[in-house]
Parts: structure tokens; C-alpha cells; sequence
């Protein structure tokens, strides 16, 4: 709809499609942009079949595979979550933010989670709905990406406690018992979050850019724009100096990516592959493997622990001699 919303269905090209379909490939990964193209060319289709244009544009447009860069599926630690970014993000956010970080729930998910199906004794939540924005307005989906995406995720006790001072603080004002809400109790707007909320914090936790109190009044933001070129420039308070960087940066930590940290934890501790695709809502174990899980940030430290222990050897030992410099042995009974 942001792209074809208002265009005549008889004036989209082959070529412009493509065109549209590479442009999100810079942006969105391989499979959502497929999804995109999947559900435009099937509004083509029907539209071939109604007789209302002759052929369907989609056909042939190839979906372009997005090269990894440096800032590519970025994954962080749970020291670093539960350490550095979630004390730096407001109050308000932070049990959403943790809830991503904790249970691995995708966006829609999290914003879209009621306390109906937050079971705070039994330490769960059951993911059922979900909410999808599009051109900024939000709706309710009643079912979430996919069949498997209907579960029940175990939470540990901090985010339990969490949970608990959000709904005693207030948490069940919002609109259709939202347990994440807006300042105004509606449901959170992605794009909003991103730009005042998420992004900043990511300044803030020393993930993103750099701020530099020079003096009384006087802040350097320090950022790299998408080539690796570096820029700075001078701000009277330390706000502005963050919001700037949060503006300019390139790369950064995605909400999304907290996700793939989630997963990357369960494998690195040894939980079973198949038990990490349940709580995830994959419908293959491929799809937990190929897309969610990174090597970790201590991937050294686990490779010499696995290498040491019981089976350990000693590489101090006293070296063999050398046959060849051995004097032959006396005969025997000399």
C-alpha cells in the first residue's frame, strides 16, 4: 500500500516492479521482501483473471540477495541487555524491550501482547494475536506470522518481575488490556520507537556513536555514516548531541536483532535445536539455524573450554629421546 496504494493496477510496469522489489532489498531482509513480492503479484494474478490487465508484471522480477556488511546480524550478550542497554532505556519501554530480549517475541508480537495471555504464576506467555502496522496505522492481526507462531514461551524470574511492576504501576490502562502502551495508552508505533525511543538508548549504552562532554554546556556527537566516514559536531546539551547521533549513525543494534541474540544464547547453552524452534515459532529447524543463530561474542572462551577438561592433555611433559642419538644397549650378560 505505501507504494502501490493509489496507482491504476493497469499502470504498473514489469520494470518498475523489480525496481520497487530491489529498493526494499536494501532495507528489509531476503524474506520479508519475497513476502512482499508474493502478495503484490498475487493482487496481479487475480487481476489477470478478471480480465482488468493482460499480463502480470510480477512475473520474472527477481528478488535481489542482500549482501552482509560488517553491521550485519548484530547480536549482543545478556550481560550487555540486562548491564547496558536496558537501564538506559526509559521506564516506560523497558519491560517491552525485555520481552524481546527474553522471550525472543518479534514486534508485532511484544505490541501486541495482552495481559490475558500473560501467565505471571506460571512464569509464560501464550503468543496468539498480534498487531501489524502499515503507513502508520496499527491493527490487530488474531493470529501471529505463522501456525507455529501460536505458543507458549517460559520467562525467567526477572522479567516475571518485571511484568509484575508494569501491571501494578498501571500497565492494564490501555486500550484492549494492551500490556505495552504509549504515553496516550494506545499501542506503540514502531517507527516512533525506533527514532526516540530504541535509537537513543543505543547512544546512550555506548552501541551506537559516541557523545563527549568537552565542558559547562558543551557535548561532541561522534558518528559514521554508512561508508565508514567518520563526522563529529558540537551541541549545548547532551540531548540534542544523542538525538543527532541516533539520526545520522549508520547500522546499530535492531529491535529485531534482540531476537536472534535470544536465540543465539539457547544454542550456545546446549538447549536441543528442535526445543529452540518451538519457542521461536519456527515451522522448520532450518529456519532456527540458518537465520537466528550468530556465533557468539565468547565464542573463543566456549571453543578453549570444550577443548579442556578431563580429556586434557599435558604439553609439559619431558620430550622422548631421540632414537638416533641413543647409544646402542650393552649385550646381554656383559
Amino acid at each position: 500500500l505505501p507504494k502501490w496504494g493509489d496507482w491504476p493496477i493497469s499502470s504498473i510496469e514489469h520494470q518498475e516492479a523489480q525496481q520497487w522489489v530491489t529498493n526494499l532489498g536494501k532495507r528489509l531482509s531476503r524474506a520479508t521482501v519475497a513476502e512482499c513480492l508474493r502478495l503484490l503479484s498475487a493482487v496481479m494474478k487475480s487481476a489477470v483473471h478478471s480480465r482488468l490487465i493482460a499480463f502480470n508484471p510480477c512475473e520474472e522480477v527477481r528478488v535481489p540477495r542482500r549482501r552482509k556488511t560488517a553491521t550485519s546480524d548484530i547480536t549482543i550478550t545478556r550481560e550487555e541487555l540486562v548491564t547496558k542497554l536496558l537501564p538506559v532505556v526509559p521506564g516506560r519501554y523497558r519491560p517491552l524491550v525485555a520481552t524481546a530480549g527474553l522471550g525472543g517475541l518479534r514486534w508485532g508480537e511484544c505490541v501486541g501482547l495482552r495481559w490475558g495471555r500473560v501467565d505471571l504464576d506460571g512464569a509464560e506467555l501464550h503468543i496468539v494475536e498480534t498487531l501489524v502496522e502499515v503507513s502508520g496505522k496499527i491493527t490487530p492481526k488474531p493470529f501471529p506470522k505463522s501456525k507455529a507462531g501460536r505458543r507458549t514461551v517460559p520467562i525467567p524470574a526477572g522479567l516475571v518481575g518485571m511484568l509484575r511492576d508494569r501491571k501494578a504501576a498501571g500497565g492494564t490502562a490501555g486500550r484492549a488490556d494492551l500490556v505495552f502502551t504509549n504515553t496516550a495508552g494506545g499501542p506503540v508505533g514502531r517507527t516512533s520507537f525506533r527514532s526516540r525511543i530504541w535509537r537513543p538508548a543505543l547512544v546512550k549504552a555506548g552501541m551506537l556513536g559516541t557523545v563527549i562532554e568537552l565542558g559547562p554546556h558543551k557535548f561532541k556527537a561522534v558518528w559514521a555514516d554508512s561508508t565508514g566516514t567518520e563526522w563529529s559536531k558540537e551541541f549545548t546539551t547532551e540531548r540534542d548531541a544523542i538525538a543527532h547521533v541516533a539520526r545520522k549513525a549508520s547500522g546499530g543494534l535492531r529491535f529485531h536483532d534482540l531476537r536472534h541474540s535470544y536465540a543465539t544464547w539457547l544454542i550456545s547453552s546446549g538447549v536441543p535445536v528442535n526445543v529452540v524452534q518451538g519457542v521461536l515459532g519456527h515451522e522448520q529447524a532450518s529456519t532456527t539455524l540458518n537465520r537466528y543463530t550468530h556465533k557468539p561474542k565468547d565464542y573463543d572462551n566456549q571453543l578453549r573450554a570444550a577443548l579442556s577438561g578431563s580429556a586434557d592433555f599435558s604439553l609439559t611433559s619431558e620430550p622422548e629421546p631421540d632414537p638416533e642419538n641413543e647409544e646402542d644397549p650393552p649385550p646381554a650378560g656383559s
